[in-house]
């Protein structure tokens, strides 16, 4: 706009810069074109028809995101040079314009016009009011206010930003930290629960040995007693009833023992080896379980097997269970806390 060159020129501006304000700007106005040659003072003018304007400027281009109060506009009304704005030469008593609604007075219909979109007023008339324009040193100074005025905005909005980021950041690092920590905790959970399960684990493997291991040893006291007494029918030696009697009653004491400790264990822990051969199935029942809910689970495991027709053995000590004990509990028929069975 012409209105905008006049006035850019009547601060002292350098006629060049105000053209490449002006396309950079694509005449936006004269705020923006201002800003312009603020930003880029110093640097070199491109040439016009080396690139686009859009392209030349860049940011620079862009109005600033600052508002002008009304003290701003004073001093831009005052850095307005002695040329008469849209008024005509020959109407000599028309020296400036007046705003009806506020009273403010301006040197051209450029700064009437900026006035009017930043506050809205639409009423003005023309005014023999003179606006004396400032001297050199005036206008460099206002200059040096507007620049402060702008920096202090832009530092201003930097700070924010700057502090917004900071609480940004340590909300993230709170979010993460809490993160990590509940990751710890369940890991520490699973650790524990997994050493545990192993120590149960462990435990139960012993007892397991032990009661084989018991057995094992009643098996073979078992069979030395019979090979004795065979020997001695063999010789045509008396068979003396006392040693046996007493053998027998160790054993029934013992079997008497387990059974009672066998009722303070609620499970029981079974070893299935097929007679076929294969990997043994292991499971944990309770203790009151009957021995064909044992055939049930073996059934269940593989399809060579009948719970109707499928029998258990022990071999130690060597014992067949009948289709008739399969009503009882693994209690009743001396299988806890642990045994191993042979499914055929």
């Amino acid at each position: 706009m012409a209105g905008d060159k006049e006035t850019l020129l009547s601060m002292g501006f350098d006629p060049a810069r105000v053209d490449w304000a002006l396309r950079a700007t694509n005449n936006r106005g004269l705020q923006p074109a201002m800003d312009h040659i603020l930003e880029n003072e110093g640097k070199p003018i491109p040439d016009p028809s080396a690139a686009a304007p859009t392209s030349a400027s860049g940011s620079a281009g862009q109005p600033m995101d600052v508002d002008v109060d009304d003290e701003d506009e004073d001093a831009l009304r005052r850095l307005m040079g002695t040329k008469a704005g849209a008024t005509s030469s020959t109407e000599a008593e028309a020296k400036s314009i007046k705003c009806s609604e506020c009273g403010k007075v301006f040197k051209n219909t450029a700064l009437a016009n900026y006035h009017a979109e930043k506050s809205g007023h639409d009423q003005f008339e023309e005014s023999t009011e003179e606006i004396k324009p400032l001297t050199e040193e005036e206008k460099q100074q206002k200059l040096a206010e507007l620049r402060e005025k702008i920096a202090a905005k832009r530092s201003v909005k930097a700070q924010q930003e700057a502090i917004e980021a900071r609480a940004n950041e340590t909300i993230r690092r709170k979010t993460g930290k809490d993160v990590g920590k509940l990751k710890d905790e369940m890991m520490a959970k699973e650790l524990v629960k997994e050493a545990e399960q192993k120590r149960r684990e462990k435990l139960e493997d012993a007892k397991a040995k032990a009661a084989v291991k018991a057995q094992i040893e009643a098996d073979k006291k078992a069979r030395a007693e019979r090979a004795a007494r065979e020997k001695a029918l063999r010789d045509g030696q008396p068979i003396i009833d006392g040693p046996a009697s007493a053998s027998t009653t160790p054993a029934v004491t013992a079997s008497s023992s387990s059974g009672t400790s066998g009722k303070d264990f609620k499970e029981t822990r079974l070893q299935i080896r097929m007679a076929t051969g294969g990997t043994p199935y292991t499971t944990t029942l309770p203790s009151d379980a009957t021995l064909r809910e044992v055939a049930e689970f073996v059934a269940a495991q593989t399809l060579t097997v009948d719970v109707e027709t499928v029998t258990f053995a022990q071999h130690f000590p060597r014992k067949t269970f009948s289709r008739d004990q399969f009503s009882k509990t693994l209690r009743e028929l001396g299988l806890t806390p642990s045994a191993v069975l042979i499914a055929s």
